[in-house]
Order: C-alpha cells, then sequence, then structure tokens
C-alpha cells in the first residue's frame, strides 16, 4: 500500500469509512471505549464503535459530500432512530455538511500535562479517544515549552514573552499583542469561561482556580475587557451556549482537577463527557459556524507531545493530520478563521485550520 506523504492529511480506507457510516447511521457512536461511569451502554452490532456522551447531538445533515471525502461514502443524514426528524445523534459529531462553511466561532478547551500516549489509546479515556475517531486527530502536535504558563502566552500572543514560569499577572504583567486584543480591534467577541474562579478576571490563584492557566488575565492592555469577558465557567457557559450568545473566540479552562493537573485522565475525561454536549447541542454548531479544539498545555521531555482533537461539522471521521503542529499553529489557524492577521511566530507556524482543511 502506498504511504502518505509525511506531514500529510490521511483519511481511513473506504471499507473503514463505510464502517464508520453505518454505524453512525445506526446513530450507536463512533469509537471504541468503555462508557464514562453512570452513562448507559448502548446496544450496538459487534465490531461497532460507541461514543460515550453525557448528551445528545442533533444536528442538520448534507446530502452533498466534502469536497475531499470519497465520493464513496459521502457524509449525509442517517435515518431516524427513535425521532421523526432524522437529524443525526451524538453518534455523529463531525461529518455531517458536505459544504465548505465559513466558520466564525472558535472554542479552545485547553487540558493539562498529559502526553500523547497517556491519552490517545488509553482506556480511561473513552471519550477523548471517541471524538478522535469520530473527529479529527492531530498525531503530530506539541506544546511549544514548558511550564504552563509560556504555553498558554504563547498561543494567544505569538510569543512566550521571556516568560520561563508560573508566577501570575503581578510578576508578568504582558503588554505585548493577543488576540484578544485584535479580536476587539476587529469588531468582533471573546469570552475565556474559567472554572472554579471566584470572580471575572481574577489575578490570583483561588482553590481549584489557577491563574496560570488564564491567559487573558495577564494581557495589560486588555484589562478592563478582561473583567468584562473574562467570567467563570461553572453557569456562564451553559448559559451562552444554550442562549446562542457564543463568541467569536471563546477559551475554555476547566480547574485543576478537572483538566488532570491535579486528577486523573477518566476524571477529565468524565468531565468533557458532561461538557461537550452543550457546545455540540448550541445552536452554533448546529448551524456550522463552530470549531472547537481539544489541546493540552504540555507534554512530557523535549518530545513535548501533546493530544489535540479537532471537531467541526466538515471533519470526516477518522480524520489524521501528520503534519507537525504547535500552540503557534492554533494561534495561526484561530486567525485564519477570523480573518485576522498572524501575531508573532503564528506567521511561520503551519495553520492547523489549513492541516484540517477547515
Amino acid at each position: 500500500m502506498t504511504q502518505p506523504a509525511a506531514g500529510s492529511r490521511t483519511r481511513p480506507s473506504l471499507r473503514l469509512l463505510a464502517s464508520v457510516v453505518s454505524c453512525c447511521f445506526l446513530a450507536t457512536g463512533c469509537t471504541s471505549g468503555r462508557t464514562p461511569a453512570g452513562l448507559p451502554t448502548p446496544s450496538h452490532p459487534a465490531g461497532a464503535v460507541v461514543l460515550p456522551s453525557a448528551g445528545t447531538f442533533s444536528a442538520p445533515g448534507s446530502s452533498t459530500p466534502h469536497p475531499s471525502t470519497p465520493a464513496a461514502t459521502p457524509p449525509q443524514s442517517p435515518p431516524a432512530t427513535g425521532s421523526s426528524s432524522g437529524l443525526p445523534s451524538a453518534a455523529r459529531p463531525c461529518g455531517w455538511i458536505g459544504l465548505q462553511p465559513h466558520y466564525q466561532h472558535v472554542v479552545w478547551i485547553w487540558l493539562e500535562n498529559k502526553d500523547y500516549a497517556s491519552v490517545i489509546g488509553n482506556p480511561s479515556a473513552p471519550y477523548e479517544n471517541a471524538l478522535a475517531n469520530a473527529c479529527g486527530l492531530a498525531t503530530n502536535a506539541h506544546g511549544v515549552t514548558h511550564p504552563s504558563l509560556p504555553n498558554y502566552l504563547a498561543a494567544t500572543g505569538g510569543s512566550t514573552f521571556g516568560v520561563h514560569d508560573d508566577a501570575g499577572p503581578a510578576a508578568h504583567p504582558i503588554s505585548g499583542p493577543s488576540i484578544f486584543r485584535q479580536i476587539d480591534q476587529a469588531g468582533k467577541s471573546w469570552r475565556a469561561y474559567e472554572e472554579s474562579m471566584p470572580y471575572a478576571c481574577a489575578t490570583a490563584s483561588s482553590g481549584e482556580y489557577a491563574v496560570k492557566h488564564n491567559p487573558a488575565a495577564y494581557y495589560v492592555d486588555e484589562r478592563a475587557e478582561c473583567l468584562h469577558n473574562d467570567v467563570p465557567l461553572d453557569a456562564q457557559l451553559a448559559a451562552d451556549a444554550s442562549a446562542g450568545r457564543l463568541p467569536s473566540f471563546a477559551f475554555v479552562t476547566p480547574n485543576l482537577c478537572h483538566d488532570m493537573h491535579d486528577c486523573s485522565v477518566a476524571t477529565g475525561d468524565r468531565w468533557l463527557a458532561e461538557t461537550l454536549p452543550m457546545l455540540l447541542n448550541s445552536a452554533t454548531y448546529r448551524s456550522g459556524e463552530l470549531v472547537i479544539v481539544l489541546t493540552f498545555d504540555e507534554g512530557v521531555g523535549s518530545a513535548n507531545r501533546i493530544p489535540t482533537i479537532v471537531i467541526a461539522p466538515t471533519i470526516p471521521p477518522g480524520t489524521r493530520v501528520s503534519a507537525r503542529l504547535d500552540h503557534y499553529s492554533l494561534l495561526r489557524g484561530t486567525e485564519d478563521l477570523l480573518g485576522l492577521p498572524p501575531l508573532g511566530a503564528a506567521a511561520q507556524a503551519t495553520s492547523l485550520a489549513a492541516a484540517f482543511s477547515l
């Protein structure tokens, strides 16, 4: 079999795609792994793969194939399963739009301190592996450096700004540019949703809230906007998603337990299974306007390889991208999608959006 060139985007064979589509048509899910604790295990045919979910995803389908999807297995709406609507269920978060939409919203969800191999293929992370199989996975993504904070700054400012530790905004007031400032200047909207943050734009850690994981609090030119847009996740994310108020750009930060920093991979995976459906069920996602990127700040050692999963309606299930990507690639891809110029090192980075044909 001819191997794809290094750095290429690959998709499953026609036989595998047909199997994935077939299982999705049965609304049973699109990957293997255990169902998270507390969730029912759906019945499914032997060999089918299951996407565990705490919620139900439904979205408009399309019978028009994605331009780069093999014609033999074009994305299309499955038959109705317990509903007269005939819309896809949580089994198919990706690949149900064949036409290339104009994405207008990007959500990042950042988790902590886990190497690629500790999540991808780990039975303790059934939901994340389900998403990787049902959507798109970057197999060669890396953190920029160690420890946490400079990675968050690199992704939002195109530079580590000379920061080499995890000190708070008092020690590191960043006066350089950021994607937050770019979005404000472009007349678009942004929000950072910080779980367990005691009040808006808190500049000191408290309990399970770590300010080092909240980059918006570091940019001094955005302090006034931070007080309005950097909000506690606990109630605001669900309210914004259900009301159709998701911003152009959102940075979602779980607390120190749910992001896997202080707790297990399984704990973070369950949090995702409970949280992500509110985004997948939002009118913004169902209208084909939202891209969601699930990534980690850093991996292990000099390789610093991290899991990165990309979720979008146009991504065919099972997509794999082997191009070398990093946090600058994430920034560049988001700027490309939102029509913003690249900041700093993002200008030389491979665009995540281009790599996944978004």
